[in-house]
C-alpha cells in the first residue's frame, strides 16, 4: 500500500514539472567576409591590329622588255642596292649607240659651222663678203651647238634606260612573291608589280579605337595636346594570332588626323622593334592597351551573382544580416571586377556561399585578408 502511494506521488510531481525547452535554433552559417577597399588597378583592352614594315615598296619595271634574270628567291632578305632583276638590255644598248652616233655627227657639224664662222669673219674684216653672210654662219653654228646638246640628252636618256634594265633593291628588306618569272615580258604599265619589298627591321602596327574608347583613352594621360599625350603613353603589347605575346614592347607614336566616316573609328600606330625578323608585313594580331584606374573599388568576380542582366553582391550589416545590392561594373582585371557604384569603400561583402543566402539572413562573418580581394597598388 505504501509503495503504491509513493508511485502516485511521483507521477503527480512529474506531471507538474515545466516542459523541456524547445529545440535550439540552428547556428548561423560561417561565411568568409571581406571589406571593400579602394586602390589603383590596371585593366587591359585588346584591339585587332595589322602589321606593316616601316617601308613597303612595290618593285616595278621602268622600261619594257624580257626578264632575263631573277637574282633572288621569294622570301629572301636583300640589302639596299642589291640586284634583284635583269631586263634584256640589247634594245636599249642599240638605242644608246645610235644616240652616241648622233652626238658625234652633231659635234662634227658644229666643228664645220665654227670653221665657216672663222673664215667669214676674216673675209668680212677685209670687206670681201657682206656682214649678212657672217651672221647667217653664226646662226648655223648656234644651231649646231644646240644639236649637240640635244644629242647629249638622247645619250643620257639611253644610258638611264640601260640602267633601268638592272633593278636593284631600294631598301633592305624581305622579298615577297615573285609575280613574273624569268623569260616573262614586263612593262611599266603592268597591273601587278614584279614583287614587294618590306623593310621590317622595325614594324608599324595599326589598330583603331571607337569614338567612346578614344575619349577614354585621351582622358587617361596628362598633356594639353595629343602630341604631349603621346609622350606620356605607356608601352603596349602585341598579341600574335596564336594569342602569344610578342617578346618586345611597342610605343604608340601616331594618331590619325580624323575619324573614318564609314567605321566611326580612328587609327593609331604603334612601332615595335623587329631585329630578329619574326614579324612580317601582313601579320595580324591584337594590341593590348593598359588603362589605369585610380581609387577603383575592386570586388572578386566569385563574390558576385548575376540575375536578369544585373550583377549583385551580398553586403553584411553591423547586425551580421545580409542584404543584396546591385553594382555597376566598369571594368575587369583578372578575376576582379572594378565597381563604379553600388558599394563604397569600407562595406563588407560575402565572398563565398552566396548562392544559398536569402535577404535578411544572419551569418557568422569569418574575416579574410583584404589583399586577397584588393590588388596591391
Amino acid at each position: 500500500m505504501k509503495s503504491i502511494l509513493i508511485a502516485i506521488i511521483a507521477v503527480a510531481l512529474f506531471s507538474c514539472s515545466p516542459k523541456q525547452e524547445a529545440a535550439q535554433a540552428p547556428a548561423p552559417p560561417a561565411l568568409p567576409v571581406s571589406t571593400v577597399l579602394a586602390g589603383t588597378q590596371t585593366t587591359y583592352q585588346e584591339y585587332p591590329a595589322s602589321v606593316e614594315g616601316t617601308v613597303n615598296v612595290e618593285i616595278r619595271p621602268q622600261v619594257s622588255g624580257a626578264l632575263d634574270k631573277v637574282f633572288v628567291d621569294e622570301g629572301a632578305f636583300v640589302s639596299a642596292g642589291q640586284p634583284i632583276f635583269k631586263i634584256n638590255e640589247q634594245p636599249y644598248r642599240a638605242t644608246l649607240n645610235n644616240a652616241l652616233a648622233a652626238l658625234h655627227a652633231a659635234e662634227a657639224a658644229a666643228g664645220n659651222a665654227q670653221l665657216e664662222v672663222d673664215k667669214l669673219t676674216t673675209l668680212v674684216a677685209n670687206k670681201v663678203v657682206s656682214d649678212y653672210q657672217l651672221k647667217t654662219a653664226k646662226a648655223a653654228y648656234q644651231i649646231a651647238k644646240a644639236n649637240i646638246e640635244s644629242a647629249k640628252a638622247n645619250v643620257s636618256a639611253a644610258q638611264i634606260n640601260i640602267g633601268y634594265t638592272l633593278i636593284k633593291a631600294p631598301v633592305s628588306g624581305y622579298i615577297g612573291r615573285l609575280i613574273k618569272k624569268q623569260g616573262s615580258l614586263v612593262s611599266p604599265q603592268d597591273v601587278d608589280a614584279l614583287t614587294q619589298l618590306s623593310d621590317v627591321h622595325d614594324v608599324h602596327v595599326y589598330f583603331s579605337l571607337g569614338e567612346k574608347d578614344f575619349v577614354a583613352f585621351k582622358e587617361q594621360y596628362p598633356g594639353a595636346t595629343l602630341k604631349d599625350k603621346l609622350k606620356q603613353l605607356p608601352a603596349v603589347a602585341l598579341l600574335l594570332s596564336d594569342n602569344s605575346e610578342y617578346a618586345k614592347e611597342g610605343h604608340i607614336d601616331m594618331i590619325d588626323g580624323q575619324f573614318d566616316k564609314t567605321t566611326g573609328a580612328i587609327t593609331l600606330r604603334a612601332s615595335f622593334s623587329n631585329s630578329q625578323g619574326l614579324l612580317r608585313s601582313g601579320n595580324t594580331g591584337k594590341i593590348r592597351l593598359s588603362l589605369s584606374h585610380k581609387n577603383a573599388l575592386i570586388i572578386p568576380e566569385s563574390a558576385t551573382i548575376e540575375m536578369q542582366d544585373k550583377v549583385f553582391v551580398w553586403a553584411v550589416a553591423d547586425s551580421n544580416k545580409v542584404t543584396k545590392l546591385a553594382i555597376t561594373i566598369e571594368g575587369k582585371s583578372g578575376n576582379n571586377y572594378l565597381v563604379k557604384d553600388g558599394v563604397k569603400a569600407g562595406d563588407r561583402i560575402v565572398l563565398a556561399g552566396i548562392d544559398k543566402l536569402q535577404e535578411g539572413a544572419v551569418i557568422k562573418p569569418e574575416p579574410v585578408a583584404t589583399d586577397k580581394t584588393v590588388a596591391k597598388n
